[in-house]
């Protein structure tokens, strides 16, 4: 049989017994092969304990120079006699790993401490100017003045982040609330800090940050007797002259002039001029020439001037918001008073707390002054009612689509109505008519709904 099968794969042919006697005799080797399947051998268990030995020849002879035997071969011992079981060959991930974490705690702790050195030096320069002309500075309002707790400049300060420090000051005639913030180089994040220099330098759109001193003044303009608390007698507080006229008025850096008309709406409706008492790095941003030279004044000049180049950004008298309004309520008039200075490289505040001393005190030369003649307000008002009609056109034209849609969407309602009460010739011959005349009258009819309804309103 065995034969058989191996002859029909192509296997090689049994050899011929030589005794041609034996021929009729059963096959030796037919006689093997089923004796193979017949009794097959019966298996032996494996020896652990040479297992066990081979396994760990093997990993001894794998790690003959580590300096440390693996781990099969190490004693056990207690549990806390750690040093008995655990070799420096253990750690070599670690010890590399080690040295960048050591690096990244080291910038954190640095820059964190530069950033606070630097908040430090701006407070106890800036501060005591605002203690002098606010009553209350800083977010708690048990802080008591300087002069009772000497060297707490920086805790009337509010730390948001590492990079970013918060002030507050409220409680002046004329002046609701100050805003102040400060912002901060990433010193403490290498990496954020360097991708932010490397989008500012490749895409011109979003430039690079800067440290920066950033202060912004909300006046009354004849709000005290809405806001301020009546007294605990009931009487109403006096009546305060704090209105001014609103325009938009502003002293910027030629450096940042592009950047303030294109990202904010309210520098967009000046007009830029050099001026011949600023010096050459500023510019003038005015609505009328007898705002300018109202505002204008020697003692802002000399600030200005002393500021210098290098810390100087912007000085903004707005009553516009900074984005283009959207709505008819975003067009109610918010007068601000806003000062942005670059913070120096070193500790140096000196040159900037003059120009910091007028901002404080503006709101009064305004409240005082800043009144003008209808004729040079002409154009300031003209430019505001523009932008009123074009918001209040659009807005009607929105109504006059809604409208529109809902008047479509009431036929069509009706109609559905008539025809569930139809017959089927009688919605054929119904939508044969309709079809006739909406080719040449819906829009008409629609037209003059349209203008009914509107009527109708008014």
């Amino acid at each position: 049989m065995a034969d058989f099968i191996k002859g029909l794969f192509g296997g090689p042919q049994a050899q011929k017994p030589l005794n041609p006697a034996a021929a009729d005799e059963p096959s030796l080797t037919t006689a093997i092969d089923f004796a193979d399947f017949a009794h097959a051998p019966a298996p032996t268990p494996a020896s652990i304990v040479s297992n066990v030995a081979s396994a760990i020849s093997s990993a001894t002879e794998a790690t003959p120079t580590s300096g440390a035997p693996p781990y099969q071969l190490r004693p056990y011992t207690k549990w806390y006699r750690v040093w008995e079981r655990v070799y420096l060959t253990d750690f070599y991930s670690e010890m590399f790993i080690l040295p960048f974490i050591i690096i990244v705690i080291a910038f954190h702790l640095w820059g964190s401490g530069k950033n606070r050195r630097k908040a430090r030096a701006w407070a106890q320069a800036h501060i005591p100017l605002l203690d002098a002309e606010y009553a209350s500075v800083g977010f708690d309002r048990a802080n008591k003045p300087l002069a009772e707790t000497p060297g707490s400049e920086l805790d009337r300060l509010r730390k948001v982040s590492e990079a970013e420090y918060l002030g507050y000051a409220s409680g002046r005639q004329n002046v609701a609330f100050v805003d102040i913030k400060l912002t901060l180089a990433k010193r403490f994040n290498p990496m954020a800090r360097i991708g932010e220099e490397a989008t500012g330098f490749l895409f011109e759109s979003m430039p690079a940050p800067r440290e920066r001193m950033e202060a912004t003044a909300y006046p009354f303009d004849g709000t005290e007797t809405a806001l301020l608390a009546a007294s605990p007698s009931g009487s109403k507080p006096e009546k305060f002259k704090s209105s001014y006229d609103g325009f938009v008025f502003a002293i910027v850096h030629k450096d940042s002039m592009k950047f303030l008309r294109d990202g904010r709406y309210d520098l967009s409706l000046t007009q830029t001029r050099d001026h011949a008492k600023l010096p050459a790095w500023a510019t003038v941003m005015s609505e009328s020439a007898e705002i300018t030279d109202a505002l204008l004044t020697p003692d802002l000049v000399a600030a200005v001037a002393q500021a210098g180049d290098a810390a100087f950004e912007a000085l903004i008298l707005s009553d516009q918001p900074i984005d283009k309004p959207q709505r008819l309520q975003d067009t109610v008039p918010k007068k601000r008073v806003s000062l942005s200075l670059r913070l120096p490289a070193g500790d140096a505040h000196a040159d900037s707390r003059a120009l910091f001393t007028y901002f404080l005190r503006l709101p009064d030369l305004l409240a005082a002054g800043a009144h003008f003649r209808p004729e040079a307000l002409r154009r300031v008002r003209a430019t505001r009612d523009d932008e009123v009609k074009k918001l209040r056109r659009a807005d009607e034209d929105e109504r006059a689509e809604e409208r529109r849609v809902k008047l479509e969407k009431d036929k069509k309602e009706e109609r559905d109505r008539k025809l569930k009460g139809m017959s089927a010739d009688e919605q054929q011959a119904d939508f044969r008519d309709w079809g006739r005349s909406y080719s040449w009258g819906s829009k008409t009819h629609v037209q003059k709904a349209s203008w009914k309804c509107r009527h109708n309103q008014k």
